[in-house]
């Protein structure tokens, strides 16, 4: 009787069949891009960004062969896990540069409030999900104390940026779960007479005895950079100033790889991090952030292809939040960085330098992974 015979494409076929070819193929892109660029900003960090490449894919391989069911049962511990270690930071956390950010665990340091990114949106799809077809307005207002208090926990330490992606991954399951117009378009006219009024009022609001109450000094001090950088040039302003010099020197074509001047004489600031994307525009210039843009397209509307044909309610909920973290990663690094946002520490996806959020990012693609091939393997 004859042995079967060792075949290698059947194994690679059997491992890859989690993988979606569309997002693959845009992952694959965004993360070239961000191995050339790394590469030109930080080359002694290339090694370590590989591992990072290495751990995220891995994670992302891993998530994309549960089934979504697995997934959402994983919810409610994943959201108390990470309550209880964001109360822990509070207590027991590690000071660094005036925010108690880090848990000191022995062998590592984590920071907890990455891990709400992927839980939030997972216990509210699973929230919303128990309350299929029977959704009323106290649902909603549980809803939102389940997001509260991970984000409340998350903006004292003080970390706006992280608590900004945490309640929009929120506020994206409760708006794609049928939260009415009616609540949306008052903070809607709220947040555009308040932004108004600073920009109207900038330099008055911005007298140092001004104190804005709900904001750190420090975070006024964004606000008022962003409105006018050249109060302090050589201080706060830099980093605006000389991003937008960066991303305007490189015109259509860029200055080309590895010869952005502001980069390589060291004026940009942060340029392997919060400030890649200005490192792109010196030296790709409009073209290669086109190519940039069509690439974060193409993931947003194959996340939102994925959202419309999920076979559950809580699939559609958190294929459509993860999609819409995408458009929020990129939409405030590139702002931020372009002068149009206040500099609130959000990484370009894919491209910024760091594990943690790399990591982060390629689960939420081994997500919609796994729920695009729930509609073959199973129904949820």
């Amino acid at each position: 009787m004859n042995e079967p015979r060792f075949n290698p494409f059947a194994l690679v076929r059997a491992l890859v069949r989690p993988l979606d070819p569309v997002l693959l193929l845009v992952l694959a892109t965004l993360l070239g891009y961000a191995h050339l660029l790394m590469r030109s900003a930080s080359p002694e960090r290339v090694d370590t960004q590989l591992i990072h490449f290495a751990v995220a894919l891995t994670g992302m391989w891993l998530l994309a062969w549960l089934r979504p069911k697995r997934l959402l049962a994983l919810a409610v511990p994943l959201y108390a896990l990470g309550v209880i270690l964001l109360v822990a930071v509070e207590l027991f956390g590690e000071v660094s540069k005036g925010a108690q950010r880090w848990l000191d665990l022995g062998v590592t340091r984590i920071q907890p409030s990455e891990l709400m990114k992927i839980a939030m949106p997972l216990v509210l799809a699973w929230f919303f999900q128990q309350r299929e077809g029977e959704t009323r307005f106290l649902d909603f207002v549980l809803a939102g104390v389940l997001l509260a208090l991970p984000v409340g926990l998350i903006v004292i330490q003080p970390d706006l940026g992280t608590s900004l992606l945490v309640a929009a991954s929120g506020l994206y399951v409760i708006f794609f779960a049928g939260l009415s117009w009616k609540l949306i378009i008052p903070l809607l006219v709220a947040g555009v007479v308040g932004l108004g009024s600073i920009v109207a009022f900038g330099d008055t609001l911005c007298q140092p005895e001004i104190d804005w109450q709900v904001l750190h000094e420090y975070q006024k001090q964004r606000v008022c950079t962003l409105l006018d950088p050249t109060r302090d040039p050589l201080g706060k302003g830099f980093h605006i100033i000389q991003s937008t010099i960066a991303i305007g020197s490189g015109g259509i074509t860029g200055k080309g790889w590895m010869d952005g001047t502001q980069t390589h004489l060291a004026f940009l600031p942060e340029r392997h991090t919060d400030f890649i994307f200005a490192v792109l525009a010196e030296e790709f210039g409009l073209l290669g952030t086109l190519v940039l843009l069509a690439t974060y397209a193409v993931l947003l509307l194959r996340g939102f292809a994925i959202a419309a044909a999920a076979p559950t309610h809580a699939s559609r909920l958190l294929a459509g939040a993860i999609t819409l973290i995408f458009f929020t990663y990129a939409f405030v690094n590139m702002g931020m960085v372009s002068g149009i946002l206040p500099v609130v520490g959000v990484p370009l996806p894919f491209i910024s330098y760091g594990g943690t959020a790399l990591v982060t990012l390629c689960l939420g693609i081994g997500i919609l992974m796994s729920i695009q091939r729930s509609r073959f393997v199973d129904k949820g």
